[in-house]
C-alpha cells in the first residue's frame, strides 16, 4: 500500500511552491512597507472610494484648524502650549524625520494632539508608480499603528503634489480624506494663502511648516498666530471631528 504524505510534508511542499517569503516577508512585515491594512477586509471587499482633497472645511462655526508637518515636537515647550491652550492640533507625521522624535509625540498625543500620516520618508509623490506610493503610505500607517496603537485616517502628500495614484494609494491604506490647506505659516510668522482672499476664514485649514533655519520657534509662531485668529474672532477646532460630519458614509476619526 502506497503511504499518504504527512502533514508536514504537504506543508513543506506548499512553502517551496510559494517561494518560502522567510526572510524577505519577514524584513517587509517589520518595516510596513508591505502592509495594506484595507486588504484586512478580504479579497471580495469593494474597491475603496477615493478619498476627498480638502484645504478647507464647510462650516458656519467660526473656527478654522492647525496643522503641522514634522518639526513642531522638537520644540520642547510645544507641548505644554497645547495643554495650556487645550489646542486641537493635527499633526503628520513623516517616519525619517519623526522616528527619532517618537518619544516626545507621545506626551502631545497625551494632551489632545492628533497623529496623522505624511509618508514614510517624505518623497514627492506624483509620478511615482502606484506601488511605490502605496509603499510609502501603507507603511506609515504601520508605523503609527505598531507604535501609538493609532489607525491614521487623513493624509497630507509632501509638498501638496499628488495624482490619481496617490488617491488611490491612500483609500487602500485607509485614508478618508487627503489634507492640504489654504492658509501657510511662513518661517517669520506671516500667514500666506493659496488661493481667495487674504486673509482668515472660518474653515480655512491652515499649514504650519518646519523649516531648518526658522527665526521662530513652532510655539512663539502659533503663539503669534493666535493671537491673529482671535483677532478676527474665530477659534480652533478639531479638524477630524469637521471632517466626519463633512464627509457621509465615510469614517475621518482621528485618533
Amino acid at each position: 500500500m502506497r503511504r499518504l504524505p504527512t502533514a508536514a510534508a504537504l506543508c513543506a511542499g506548499l512553502l517551496l511552491l510559494a517561494g518560502c517569503g522567510g526572510a524577505a516577508g519577514e524584513r517587509a512585515a517589520a518595516d510596513g512597507r508591505g502592509q495594506d491594512p484595507a486588504s484586512a477586509a478580504g479579497p471580495l471587499a469593494r474597491p475603496a472610494l477615493l478619498p476627498p482633497v480638502v484645504d478647507r472645511v464647510r462650516t458656519r462655526d467660526p473656527v478654522v484648524f492647525l496643522t503641522y508637518d514634522d518639526g513642531a515636537e522638537r520644540d520642547p515647550a510645544f507641548a505644554g502650549l497645547v495643554h495650556e491652550r487645550r489646542l486641537p492640533v493635527t499633526l503628520f507625521l513623516t517616519d525619517s524625520v519623526a522616528g527619532p522624535g517618537y518619544g516626545r509625540l507621545a506626551r502631545l498625543r497625551a494632551v489632545g494632539a492628533s497623529l496623522q500620516n505624511h509618508t514614510l520618508d517624505h518623497p514627492a509623490l506624483r509620478g511615482l508608480p502606484y506601488a511605490g506610493q502605496r509603499a510609502e503610505i501603507c507603511g506609515q500607517q504601520h508605523k503609527l499603528r505598531t507604535r501609538f496603537g493609532v489607525r491614521p485616517h487623513l493624509f497630507r502628500p509632501p509638498y501638496g503634489t499628488y495624482d490619481r495614484a496617490t488617491l488611490r494609494a491612500a483609500a487602500d491604506c485607509g485614508s478618508t480624506a487627503v489634507v492640504l490647506w489654504r492658509a501657510s505659516l511662513s518661517a517669520d510668522g506671516e500667514l500666506t494663502y493659496t488661493h481667495g482672499e487674504r486673509r482668515l476664514r472660518p474653515g480655512d485649514i491652515i499649514s504650519v511648516p518646519s523649516a531648518p533655519t526658522e527665526p521662530l520657534s513652532p510655539t512663539e509662531r502659533t503663539v503669534r498666530l493666535l493671537g491673529e485668529i482671535e483677532g478676527r474672532g474665530l477659534r480652533v477646532g478639531r479638524l477630524e471631528d469637521y471632517l466626519r460630519h463633512e464627509l457621509p458614509g465615510r469614517r475621518a476619526a482621528g485618533n
